[in-house]
């Protein structure tokens, strides 16, 4: 059982998005998870054993969360019937009470399939007398990490400070070279520092080094005020 699910269309996404606040929830004693969607391949210099192994040594950097990848479809997922159950299923065998999905709004059709099919799956999850293997279960509340192909700022419902775990973040999502680091261009900066600038804006306007974006669509409550406080 889980306390918290990232579900991620491609092994990176879940490090890109919040891998700061991976390892900061980790560190927090939170039993966490990964369900990398696809295999993300193909890629122009990756292959699915290459990117095997760079997930693996990535996971390892953040802490050795519980990870599983579905292989659903790479560049043709779909938030399909089937593809629903599969899901709805890891819910099930997982119960995670919070589950973390990506940003709706995206120019990868694979990231927009991912967030509607992590609705869908929450609702399959819970209904009764289905044939849906595992029990009924309902994880609480989705929240909406970024990792975004389009040149937007985004609006989120609340940061996160990641000051600490940032060079975390960093190291891992540097295991992903044939990613992230071989296949990035020379001349402008590659994706590791476009996510460092921004993490450093929401940071800047959090008062704290790093901050990592979140969004929900559901209202969000809070015992207690401090909890603005950094």
């Amino acid at each position: 059982m889980l306390d918290a699910l990232v579900v991620a269309p491609h092994p990176d996404d879940a490090e890109l998005g919040m891998g700061g606040t991976i390892v900061r929830m980790l560190a927090g004693g939170w039993k966490v998870g990964i369900v990398d969607l696809t295999s993300g391949e193909p890629t122009p210099l990756g292959s699915l054993v290459t990117r095997a192994r760079e997930t693996a040594a990535a996971n390892e950097v953040l802490g050795g969360p519980w990870r599983k990848n579905l292989g659903l479809p790479n560049r043709d997922l779909e938030p399909t019937l089937a593809h629903r159950r599969a899901l709805a299923e890891v819910f099930r065998a997982t119960r995670p009470r919070l589950l973390f999905a990506p940003f709706s709004e995206d120019a990868h059709p694979d990231h927009t399939a991912a967030s509607k099919l992590v609705e869908d799956a929450r609702f399959w999850s819970k209904l009764s007398k289905s044939d849906l293997a595992g029990l009924p279960f309902h994880p609480t509340r989705v929240l909406y990490y970024f990792s975004v192909h389009l040149r937007i700022v985004e609006r989120p419902s609340f940061l996160l400070d990641i000051s600490d775990t940032f060079a975390t973040k960093e190291a891992a999502l540097n295991c992903y070279r044939s990613q992230l680091v071989d296949n990035q261009p020379r001349d402008r900066p590659g994706v590791i520092e476009a996510v460092a600038a921004r993490t450093r804006f929401w940071g800047n306007l959090a008062g704290v080094p790093h901050a990592e974006p979140f969004a929900s669509r559901e209202p969000i409550a809070l015992s207690r005020l401090d909890s603005l406080l950094l």
